[in-house]
């Protein structure tokens, strides 16, 4: 009998989705910087990026419009999935329908 395990892949964004996840960010809440020049893990609120609840909340609206992921305010995982673009990003390429 043969010891097989279960391997679990979790897929990683790369450098094109980086950079359409931070236009989407930057076109939906109107910011004032090129999508290029977001800092892929810096932190999107307080003192990274700015953003604040109200901000993130519209992220997630338009993120799970356009790759057709559930994204809830009641998940226990939002702080994490919402610490930086590369954290969102990585959580889109994971588990997007779109």
């Amino acid at each position: 009998m043969s010891d097989q395990s279960t391997q679990t892949f979790i897929l990683k964004a790369d450098g094109a989705l980086l950079l359409e996840v931070a236009e989407l960010v930057v076109t939906a809440l109107n910011l004032e910087v090129v999508a290029a020049d977001v800092p892929p893990d810096e932190p999107l609120y307080g003192d990274g990026l700015g953003l604040d609840s109200i901000d993130i909340l519209e992220i997630a609206l338009v993120v799970s419009k356009q790759y057709g992921l559930q994204l809830r305010a009641d998940q226990d995982d939002n702080h994490a999935i919402f610490h930086s673009l590369r954290s969102l990003s990585d959580h889109i390429a994971a588990h997007r329908s779109k």
